[in-house]
């Protein structure tokens, strides 16, 4: 194995080839670092005098399939100007490190394509190690996302465990970069974005969020001057859940067993979009049957579709009509689940129709979240929080593939 090639297959330069091993499997070659390259690790000096070595064995990128190790002898040098005796810094690998630096390279290009198992597997090294290589490559690339070109933004929480164990979201609905991450969720999982943002001087112009009080209080302490937009997904599926409570309600009201049986079967139906129902099923013949035996519920689930409505119209005023007639129609339903959303909508109504001066939602933010749910079913769970959180920052640049 000559000297050029310990360079062009290896990346090591200033360094002389002594022999090669094979053991167990290993191909382990012995290397000597070349006298006149030794410098100083603190001034650079390379007035230096030797003081002994320390042997060291490193990973190095495997040869077909075999693992390969590269051992050295790291010289101990004395420096006159520093009064230290150190040992001389390598270029190829950290001595704080059992690989090096294109071993490291290899498992990260590895892991763009394969799971952590998978590429400890292949390496013939443990767990812990390539996990240890992602978490130092993704705080590097991710652990202070840049905020100062921040424009739009979509604010959300997600579920990630049992225990009510929350985690709060900041997405760049520009980019589809996720900028922040805190733990738990209101108000207070915020106030380390609020600190960083300040600190960055973006100019926010507009937020997405959910009607949350703890989200609206923050964001008008923070971004006062940025539009607010109430998103519509969250409003419909507000909606969608006082419709199953009432429909709950009707059937444990209900006396006649005809009346109970029809509205047993009606939950996903009426909660599915019209154009979506399936007619192999009968899916649209069953809730015509529902909503003729029961006129409250009729008259709910017609206003649940009148509701999208809102959000389909070519200009804000129109829109602010639809919302308005949508609102008496719901007051004189004498219906309370109704009467009571129809108070919601109108004590948020300015960030209903904000969506009009920024058509922004939190729809991306969703997809996300959905990234999210995906990446922790396929990694089983994560231990590492702080690994975790890092895995979401980096989630817009993951590829996805169908296999099959």
């Amino acid at each position: 194995m000559s000297t050029s090639l310990l360079y062009h297959a290896f990346g090591l330069r200033g360094y002389d080839y002594l022999n090669t091993a094979y053991q167990d499997g290993h191909v382990r070659f012995t290397i000597r670092q070349r006298p006149h390259t030794r410098r100083c690790p603190t001034c650079g000096s390379r007035d230096v005098a030797p003081r002994g070595h320390q042997q060291r064995t490193f990973k190095a990128v495997p040869i077909g399939g075999k693992p390969v190790e590269i051992t050295l002898a790291i010289p101990r040098v004395a420096c006159p100007a520093c009064d230290v005796i150190r040992q001389v810094p390598l270029d190829f690998a950290d001595p704080r490190r059992s690989y090096t630096r294109s071993f490291e390279r290899y498992a990260l290009e590895l892991s763009r394509l394969m799971t952590i198992q998978d590429v400890a597997q292949h390496l013939q090294v443990g767990w812990d190690t390539i996990k240890d290589i992602q978490k130092r490559d993704l705080q590097h690339r991710y652990k202070k996302p840049r905020l100062s070109k921040l424009k739009q933004i979509a604010i959300d929480e997600i579920a990630i465990g049992r225990g009510h164990r929350y985690l709060t979201v900041v997405l760049n609905l520009e980019t589809g970069a996720v900028v922040f991450v805190g733990e738990g969720k209101g108000a207070d999982a915020l106030d380390p974005f609020w600190k960083r943002l300040r600190a960055s001087r973006a100019k926010v112009e507009a937020v997405a969020t959910d009607m949350s009080p703890a989200y609206i209080e923050a964001v008008q302490k923070h971004l006062g001057d940025a539009v607010r937009v109430f998103d519509h997904f969250h409003v419909i599926k507000l909606f969608n859940e006082k419709l199953s409570d009432f429909r709950r309600e009707l059937h444990r009201e209900a006396t006649d067993k005809l009346h109970k049986e029809v509205l047993k079967g009606t939950r996903w139906l009426l909660l599915k979009n019209p154009e979506n129902l399936d007619p192999k099923r009968r899916e649209r013949e069953r809730l015509e049957e529902a909503l003729k035996l029961n006129q409250p519920l009729a008259t709910v689930y017609y206003l649940k579709e009148d509701l999208r409505q809102i959000w389909e119209q070519k200009d804000k005023a129109t829109a602010a009509q639809v919302l308005d007639d949508w609102n008496r129609r719901a007051e004189a339903s004498c219906l309370k689940v109704l009467q009571k959303f129809a108070a919601t909508l109108s004590l948020h109504r300015t960030g209903i129709l904000a969506y009009y001066d920024c058509r922004i939602s939190t729809g991306p933010l969703e997809g996300t979240n959905n990234k999210i749910r995906t990446m922790q079913r396929q990694a089983y769970g994560f231990r590492d929080q702080e690994f975790f959180k890092l895995k979401i920052l980096a989630l817009h640049e993951a590829k996805y593939a169908l296999v099959g």
